[in-house]
């Protein structure tokens, strides 16, 4: 059967590698070109896999099958004419599924906090002693762990996907329950505009979310997001969490979290580690389902102790001294829209200096910008969206607006306007946070929300090293 696939990122590597190990003729194909996939050519040739690379996608004779990446758009003109041609188009999370649809399932969707979630998850489910694999749109593509368990590498317990809308545009099965099947469980963290360039509607990225949902055998929603909140018919025997409502099996009181009348964790270690209101969200829709999911309390509570955190949300990434004064650099690159951003601002205690900018998202930015003017002592503007965040804030009459377009400028006026704010502070020893949170795209400048994290932990360490050789500053590990 000869298979087409479509992008050649680390999603499409892996459904080329598992369509091959299948038995199947595999052209991969790819419209860009560089000299990284021109690696993953000479990687995938000597595999029996046919690329091609940098020519606009074309239906090539005798595919019988196209399977596409999640970054390739479900309406692309080559998808809606193989449709027309009887070929049959999914994506590279329903290729995985094919294969993986005998083990329990949890999906993990939402706009914001699926990230977090998914990875308490799974870390719950391993301290059960119990192999479960963080996979999807975080970790390990879905088609890898497809092919690492059909070459019999890999034998998990539990898939633990975090799944994007991208990825359920492009499934027509993924996540189905049945009565005698094994355990589906859905987990829908939180729902507000973004991908609307994608998808064109927020009607549309609805639905596509909410086929998670609709498919599982059980269902875990937060129940303090309006929208999901707004919709609570739609789903009957569902688990809705909320921080405040002790009548839930999974719960919290005062600053513990209980299970039935047992009480797990105390939170405030967890709290210093994953801080803000949303992770207490995070946390209760995790436990509750591993909990779902039979996970012992013990290790419930084990994993609650360990968890570090998620990189690039409020990750702490460096701490400096001026004087008695820590400053404190957080690294929040993954609040890719304007909701993102709030949470993340709204988790952190001012005084704050606050880097954003980049590949402007749709969306509604106001509450954001109001939370600025409430909270913010000055703002970096980085990148392509920095004008306009300039006007907008300028609309407000918030005037502590500078434009540096590059991160490692962005840094290092943070740290000099820092040494400025902490001559003013009455409380010598109270902490400023330099938050870099951008609440944007990372595509004007950066392959990926990883990659600009990445550049600015660099440019904190690099910063760091400057001090600690001038010797002007003490700098501290994070």
């Amino acid at each position: 059967m000869r298979q087409q696939v479509l992008g050649l990122g680390i999603a499409g590597q892996a459904a080329a590698r598992l369509l091959r190990a299948q038995g199947h003729e595999v052209l991969a194909w790819d419209e860009k070109n560089s000299d990284r996939l021109q690696q993953i050519q000479q990687e995938l040739e000597p595999e029996g896999i046919l690329v091609r690379l940098g020519e606009p996608f074309q239906l090539q004779a005798g595919v019988e099958q196209v399977v596409v990446s999640p970054g390739i758009r479900w309406d692309h003109p080559l998808l809606e004419q193989a449709r027309q041609k009887g070929i049959a188009v999914l994506g590279e999370a329903e290729l995985a599924w094919q294969s993986l649809d005998f083990l329990p399932w949890v999906g993990i969707t939402g706009t914001n906090g699926k990230s977090t979630t998914t990875a308490l998850i799974a870390e719950m489910v391993q301290a059960a002693g119990l192999k479960g694999i963080p996979c999807g749109n975080i970790g390990l593509p879905l088609c890898q762990v497809a092919l690492d368990t059909l070459r019999g590498e890999r034998q998990p317990d539990w898939i633990v996907a975090e799944l994007s809308s991208y990825q359920l545009e492009a499934s027509t099965s993924l996540m189905s329950s049945s009565p005698s099947g094994p355990a589906r469980i859905g987990v829908w963290t939180t729902f507000t505009p973004d991908h609307l360039e994608r998808h064109g509607t927020l009607e549309r990225y609805a639905s596509f979310k909410a086929r998670l949902v609709d498919r599982a055998t059980w269902r875990v929603l937060n129940g303090e997001d309006p929208y999901l909140l707004g919709r609570k018919q739609d789903w009957p025997n569902t688990y809705w969490i909320c921080t405040q409502d002790q009548s839930a099996p999974v719960h919290l009181r005062k600053n513990s979290l209980w299970i039935q009348a047992e009480p797990i964790a105390e939170l405030e270690a967890f709290g210093e580690r994953c801080p803000g209101h949303h992770n207490l969200q995070n946390l209760l829709m995790a436990a509750t389902a591993a909990h779902l999911a039979g996970i012992p309390n013990t290790a419930i509570q084990q994993a609650i102790r360990s968890f570090a955190g998620m990189p690039h949300r409020l990750e702490r990434v460096a701490q400096l001294h001026i004087g008695p004064t820590p400053i404190r650099f957080v690294n929040d690159s993954k609040a890719t829209n304007y909701d993102a951003a709030w949470v993340g601002l709204n988790a952190v205690e001012p005084p704050i200096l606050l880097i954003a900018g980049g590949k402007a998202k749709q969306g509604d930015a106001q509450a954001w910008l109001n939370l600025i003017q409430t909270k913010v002592a000055r703002v970096l503007l980085i990148g392509e969206a920095a004008p306009a965040f300039a006007a907008a804030l300028d609309r407000i009459h918030y005037t502590g607006v500078e434009l540096v377009q590059t991160l490692d400028v962005a840094v290092v006026r943070a740290f000099e306007a820092a040494r400025s704010l902490a001559q003013t502070l009455t409380d010598p020893t109270q902490p400023i946070t330099v938050l870099f949170s951008p609440a944007c795209a990372s595509f004007d400048q950066y392959r990926s929300f990883e990659h600009r994290g990445d550049h600015f932990r660099t440019c904190c360490q690099a910063l760091q090293g400057s001090l600690a050789c001038s010797g002007s500053e003490s700098a501290l590990e994070p």
